[in-house]
């Protein structure tokens, strides 16, 4: 039995906080999206979500996905709403990330509300986990889970990004801070 390898396009797009690298399938259905800088970060979960098999190959992305994706760092919020995605993953981690695009635009929630939302609420450190996993950043807004605290604690993109993103999303982070590696994280 011969299994049939995923083709994946990859584009490139300029960000008012750096080039997103956009993967998409032939469908035009969204894989990945990630920080150009975090390039092999991208590629190892894509690896994961894919065993079976893929192969890359440079190209544009639909120009559905690439409109939207202007139109959200122009101003536009919900221009991301309707994009379609699909990940592989666990039966968990797909619950988690679908359940992160529930959050609303200019809202945060934390680990546990999240764990609360999803059915698990004693599983705010697997929540966590999924999250760091999520393998499609900004569509599937990873960025709006923040610490029990009110406080940044990682995004895979960084921090700065992760506060821009807030910000530009009209989150008020005054009272928010950064939580860095040597404090730990607080889920």
């Amino acid at each position: 039995m011969m299994t049939r390898t995923l083709v994946l396009t990859c584009d490139d797009l300029a960000t008012p906080v750096g080039q997103l690298y956009v993967v998409t399938d032939p469908d035009g259905v969204v894989r990945a999206l990630d920080w150009r800088d975090y390039e092999a970060r991208m590629l190892k979960l894509l690896g994961q979500h894919y065993r079976a098999g893929f192969a890359l190959k440079n190209g544009t992305a639909p120009a559905g996905v690439r409109r939207a994706l202007v139109q959200y760092f122009e101003g536009d919020l919900c221009a991301l709403d309707a994009l379609p995605v699909a990940t592989g993953g666990s039966a968990f981690q797909r619950d988690v990330w679908s359940a992160l695009r529930r959050i609303p635009v200019g809202k945060t929630w934390s680990y546990s509300q999240l764990a609360d939302h999803i059915g698990k609420p004693r599983a705010v450190r697997a929540v966590g986990l999924a999250n760091g996993a999520n393998p499609i950043s900004v569509i599937v807004p990873c960025h709006r889970v923040i610490g029990a605290s009110g406080s940044l604690t990682g995004y895979a993109g960084g921090l700065e990004r992760k506060r821009w993103l807030l910000e530009h999303e009209g989150v008020q982070l005054s009272a928010a801070r950064v939580q860095t590696p040597q404090q730990g994280a607080q889920l």
